[in-house]
């Protein structure tokens, strides 16, 4: 049986090339969770006026990658610490959130949350919001797979390459074949 995470952290298409590659990770859509308008389209929430983040929404085995795993990738390939925004992208369409889909998942994110603070892994508090699932709305069909269909954009080559390098040098065991 598989779960659901649904992450923002940033502009969604880091995040999905990030997780296309996460073994126990069967799915990745890029889309809008978190606000009020319904069926937004990419243009309405880049105004950051629908209420909406760009999240991905994560099919999983647990059997073979934990929620918890999920998470400390998670909070490897974005910056936590930033309020509505990563690097260049600005607004609250880009915020750090976890809209969780039950009470073990909003509790392990919690703890997870408490245990970096703990650490001190970022020298500013984590800001991402532990939020309850509501509705998540499928982006636009150009979205998906982004990175996969165009590596070689500068977008691409600037801001993702370097997180999904990062990321396979740091979860390399946890790659998919």
């Amino acid at each position: 049986m598989t779960e659901i995470a649904t992450l923002g952290g940033g502009c969604f298409w880091c995040l999905e090339a990030v997780y296309d590659e996460l073994r126990g990770v069967e799915s990745v859509e890029s889309g809008y969770s978190g606000g009020p308008v319904p069926n937004p389209t990419y243009r309405q929430v880049c105004t950051g006026t629908t209420g909406h983040a760009e999240v991905v929404q994560v099919t999983f085995d647990p059997e073979v990658v934990s929620f918890r795993e999920i998470l400390e990738v998670f909070f490897t390939i974005h910056d936590p610490t930033t309020l509505n925004r990563q690097g260049a992208d600005v607004g609250p369409q880009y915020r750090s959130a976890i809209f969780y889909h039950d009470e073990e998942q909003r509790r392990v994110a919690e703890d997870l949350i408490s245990e970096l603070e703990a650490e001190g892994v970022w020298d500013d508090p984590i800001v991402t919001e532990v939020t309850p699932f509501e509705k998540f709305y499928v982006a636009e069909d150009y979205h998906q797979e982004y990175y996969r269909n165009n590596a070689y954009q500068p977008y691409c080559q600037v801001v993702i390459s370097p997180k999904i390098a990062k990321f396979r040098k740091q979860y390399l065991e946890r790659l998919k074949a």
